[in-house]
This record gives structure tokens, sequence and C-alpha cells, in this order.
């Protein structure tokens, strides 16, 4: 799913990069059917609060930033057209708390578990704030069920989290198995296609002493795209995600989230 956009400084998504250039970069979600209910891997913008002129006025004061949503309420308009009911969601896993990714926890309330990888867990709620691009408000809402996991992790038969550290202190990345092929969800760990043809990590990492796990971490991604049955898919390039179609497989996996 595309559920935004946001105007993003090359050099942010590619170490070397060129600051003066921006790309108009999709913000990306997915789920992941199952027989028995769906998993949804990150949530996209607060569209309430992008919506609100003061709120936004004090989420979003970023130099050159400015966060664009199409019309209606996409996360959940997108999943209705694909046939999903809240009803029926099995869990949610988030790549990490960046304010682009969380907003839709909104819809998660005494509602299924909410991933997310230790570190991120603990820097998202000790020490991030609006410097570092997070909105603890999107995550710390009172009735979300947080469940922390540390390293590589099985979610459900099929869906595995990928220890991706690097742009955040927590970032994970995911496996998705569909049978006949593996699709591996880069998440932030590799904005751009470019990222992993070429191994160049991200070009700003949260803790600037992460450009080292950074670079691990494309590395990381780069072996699992060369490897046969495997592809990574980037999480904000803009050609990649143009007039990208929904992969469908058959399985009879159950959620265990």
């Amino acid at each position: 799913m595309v559920l935004g956009f946001e105007p993003i400084p090359e050099s942010i998504s590619l170490a070397g990069g060129d600051p003066g250039r921006f790309l108009l970069e999709p913000v990306t979600a997915a789920a992941v059917d199952f027989a028995d209910g769906w998993v949804l891997l990150d949530t996209g913008f607060d569209v309430t609060i992008v919506r609100d002129p003061e709120r936004r006025a004090a989420q979003y004061d970023y130099p050159c930033y400015t966060p664009i949503v199409p019309p209606g309420d996409p996360l959940p308009d997108q999943l209705a057209a694909a046939g999903l009911s809240f009803g029926d969601l099995r869990g949610c896993a988030l790549s990490h708390l960046h304010l682009d990714h969380t907003g839709g926890l909104r819809f998660l309330l005494d509602g299924p578990p909410v991933v997310v990888q230790h570190a991120e867990w603990e820097f998202g709620t000790t020490r991030a704030g609006h410097r570092h691009t997070y909105a603890p408000g999107d995550y710390r809402r009172p009735g979300l069920d947080v469940r922390r996991v540390d390293g590589d992790t099985v979610l459900a038969e099929g869906l595995t989290a990928l220890d991706t550290r690097g742009h955040t202190p927590g970032h994970q990345s995911f496996a998705v198995e569909l049978g006949d092929r593996t699709v591996v969800l880069a998440c932030d760990a590799a904005d751009l296609r470019l990222n992993i043809d070429e191994r160049r990590a991200c070009g700003w990492t949260v803790d600037p002493d992460d450009a080292a796990a950074a670079q691990r971490a494309v590395d990381r991604l780069r072996e699992l795209d060369d490897t046969p049955g495997i592809e990574v898919w980037p999480g904000h390039d803009p050609v990649f995600w143009t007039d990208r179609k929904p992969v469908h497989a058959s399985t009879t996996s159950s959620t265990t989230l």
C-alpha cells in the first residue's frame, strides 16, 4: 500500500546523496493475509493530524518537509478495497517508530498486539522526541498491546522480522514467504533500490554512531537480494512503487502473532 508521500533530500535516504535533490517518496505499508486473519506491517501517517492546521504545524515543523496524503483515510480505505476488515486483524508489526510509520496505530486501540523491537521501544520511550522525527503520542496511546522482540523473530508461519538496526536503534525489516518466492520488505533500512544495488546505507541515522550498523543492514539486504528466490523491496523508492500491484499467493498458514 502507498499511504502518502513526503519530500526527502536524497542525502537522507542515501549515504553520499545530494542534499539539494529532493525525492517525493511514497510512504508504504503492507498487509499479509493468512487463512485465519491478516497482519499489518507499518501504518503510515495519522491523517487527523495532517489535516488539522494547528496539530500539523506542531508535529511537522521540519525544514522543507510536509506530509502529503490522498483524499479520505488511506489506510482503512485501501484495506477495505483489498477486502480486509480490522475485525480480522491478528496483529501489527512496526519497522520502527518514525512518525510516517506509526500514525495508523489509532485504529488498534484495545486490539491485537503491536510488535516492535526491544531496542526501538526503549529508545522511543526514553530518549526519542520531535528532533528525532518520533511522535510518542502515536505509539504511547493507552490501550495499545505492545509486544517487544529481540533480533530476528518468527512472527507467524511465513512471516519473519529481520534485525536491520541502524537507521534507528531497533529498525526491523520483514521477510514474507509466498510459496514460490520470498519478498523482503526492507522498510527504511533501504529507502531506495539504489541502496541495495550499490550497497549504500541510508544517509541519516537517529544515532550518528549507528552508521556502521546501517551499513551492515544494507549489506545483509543485498545478500538476501542476491539469493535465488528472494527479492528485496525498498521502503520509499518513488520509481519502484509506481503502479506496484498487490502480490497474491494462496496459503493455509495461520497467524500466531
